[in-house]
C-alpha cells in the first residue's frame, strides 16, 4: 500500500482507539474536557507511527518527529495539570456543550471525540510529507521552518506558563491575567499556536506537495477565531470577569501580541 494512505489509515487507527479510551474514562467521570488532553498527546502517537514506518530521509524525519513530539508532550502535559487538578469539576466550555447537546450529550460526545482523532490526523498531513521527503539534503526552508517551530513551542509555553502562575495566586480570583504576553495579546497561546503551524507550513514546503500543507495553518485559524478557540473563551470569561474582561477587550489586541490601546 502507498505510504501516504498506510501511514494516515494506521495514525487514525491509533489515534481513534486512544479516544474512544479517553471517551469511556470521561463518561465515568462526567468530564469532556479530558479530550484536550490527548488531542495533544495523539501527536506524539502519530510522530511514532510516522518515524517506523516512513521510509524518507532519516535526519529530516527524526528533526520533525522530535518537534512535533516536544511540541505535543508539552502541551499534554502541561493540560494534564490543569485539567487533572479539578477532574472531579468539567470546564465551563464543556458544560455549555452538554447543556446545548441535549438530553443525551454523552453520545454527541463520542462523535466529538472520534472527529478530534480525524482531526489529529488532517493536521499531521505536512508531518506525513516532510517525513516520506527522500531527499538526502536539507534545506534552507526547512531549517526557517524548524527554527521558528521551536521559538513558537517556547512562546506557548511561556504564555502558558504565565497565566497558571496568575491562576495559582488566590488573589487573582475573578481578575484578568495581564501579566507577561497577556498585556499585549489576549489569547498569546493561540498566537503561537497558530505560529506552529505556520513554522510546519514553511518546513514542509521543501518537500513534494508541501503546498498542501496551507490547508492547516488555515484551519487552525480559522477554529481559534471563529470556533472553539477565541468564541468560546472570552464568552466564559464575560460570564465569570464581566467588565473587567470587557476592559481588557478594549485595551488589549485580541490575536497578534501588540501595545496597549490608550
Amino acid at each position: 500500500m502507498n505510504p501516504f494512505v498506510s501511514i494516515p489509515l494506521v495514525s487514525f487507527a491509533v489515534c481513534s482507539l486512544i479516544m474512544i479510551c479517553v471517551w469511556i474514562w470521561a463518561y465515568r467521570i462526567q468530564n469532556a474536557g479530558v479530550v484536550d488532553i490527548f488531542w495533544a498527546f495523539n501527536f506524539t502517537a502519530i510522530a511514532a507511527v510516522i518515524y517506523f514506518m516512513a521510509d524518507g530521509y532519516m535526519v529530516r524525519k527524526e528533526v520533525v518527529c522530535l518537534l512535533a513530539g516536544l511540541w505535543s508532550l508539552r502541551l499534554a502535559i502541561y493540560l494534564l495539570i490543569r485539567v487533572g487538578s479539578h477532574l472531579d469539576v468539567e470546564e465551563g466550555r464543556y458544560k455549555q456543550l452538554r447543556k446545548e447537546w441535549g438530553p443525551n450529550p454523552d453520545r454527541t460526545f463520542f462523535i466529538f471525540f472520534q472527529a478530534q482523532a480525524m482531526s489529529n490526523v488532517f493536521l499531521a498531513i505536512p508531518f506525513f510529507i516532510i517525513a516520506l521527503n527522500p531527499n538526502l539534503e536539507m534545506s534552507i526552508l526547512e531549517y526557517i521552518g524548524a527554527g521558528m517551530w521551536l521559538v513558537s513551542i517556547i512562546g506557548e509555553g511561556l504564555s502558558d506558563y504565565q497565566l497558571k502562575k496568575f491562576k495559582s495566586n488566590p488573589a487573582n480570583k475573578g481578575k484578568v491575567c495581564q501579566s507577561g504576553l497577556w498585556n499585549y495579546s489576549r489569547h498569546p497561546n493561540y498566537f503561537f499556536q497558530f505560529m506552529i503551524w505556520v513554522s510546519v507550513l514553511i518546513f514542509a514546503l521543501a518537500s513534494p506537495y508541501g503546498w498542501i500543507s496551507v490547508v492547516c495553518p488555515l484551519t487552525i485559524f480559522y477554529l481559534i477565531w471563529k470556533v472553539t478557540g477565541i468564541p468560546m473563551t472570552e464568552e466564559q470569561s464575560l460570564r465569570t470577569k464581566g467588565d473587567a474582561f470587557r476592559e481588557y477587550q478594549r485595551t488589549t489586541s485580541v490575536f497578534v501580541p501588540w501595545f496597549k490601546k490608550k
